[in-house]
């Protein structure tokens, strides 16, 4: 069923008038530079400090449970392996579930969506599901993988939020937030 909806994807929705987009939107986020540089700036602003500490330990749990634990131990190939295409990306290095983009697009935009409670949040949201729709559209990655990347980037937020809230009243982190 995911070749099936991932071939249907391309079939009707790839168009050489939006292959640049969605190559920009996928490599904008892919190597972390992003990610890093936002969470940074979180953190130096008093008043978004918190919702940056959160994200960072999101992406860094992350990391360990897509990169680190998933990936190598589920090995599944990617599906430009099994189905031939005219590829628009390079061949990607690493496996296939779960993906990595839209996890860390979500530990990160999830973080920020819970802590915060303005405009930019959707905005984020709305970029994240930009990002996840890539994966598809550039066919890097079956349906299953961005789905599984959306819940565990969403459980990471989750956990750093509860984590990070377990010592908000700590004296170092008080210190650390002030």
């Amino acid at each position: 069923m995911d070749l099936i909806i991932l071939v249907w994807i391309h079939q009707h929705l790839v168009h050489e008038q939006l292959n640049g987009f969605f190559i920009i939107i996928t490599n904008l986020w892919g190597n972390g530079a992003l990610a890093v540089v936002l969470t940074l700036i979180l953190i130096i602003k008093k008043e978004t400090r918190l919702t940056g500490l959160i994200i960072a330990v999101s992406l860094i749990l992350d990391i360990l449970v897509v990169n680190l634990t998933l990936k190598p131990l589920v090995a599944r190939p990617r599906p430009y392996t099994i189905y031939p295409i005219e590829m628009l990306l390079p061949d990607q290095k690493d496996f296939s579930f779960p993906s990595g983009h839209s996890a860390s697009v979500f530990a990160f935009v999830w973080a920020y969506f819970i802590t915060r409670k303005d405009r930019l949040r959707w905005i984020l949201l709305g970029f994240a599901l930009l990002i996840c729709f890539s994966r598809l559209y550039l066919f890097v990655h079956y349906p299953t993988d961005v789905l599984a990347g959306i819940v565990i980037g969403i459980l990471c937020a989750l956990s750093s939020k509860w984590l990070i809230s377990k010592f908000t009243n700590e004296p170092w982190m008080i210190k650390l937030l002030e």
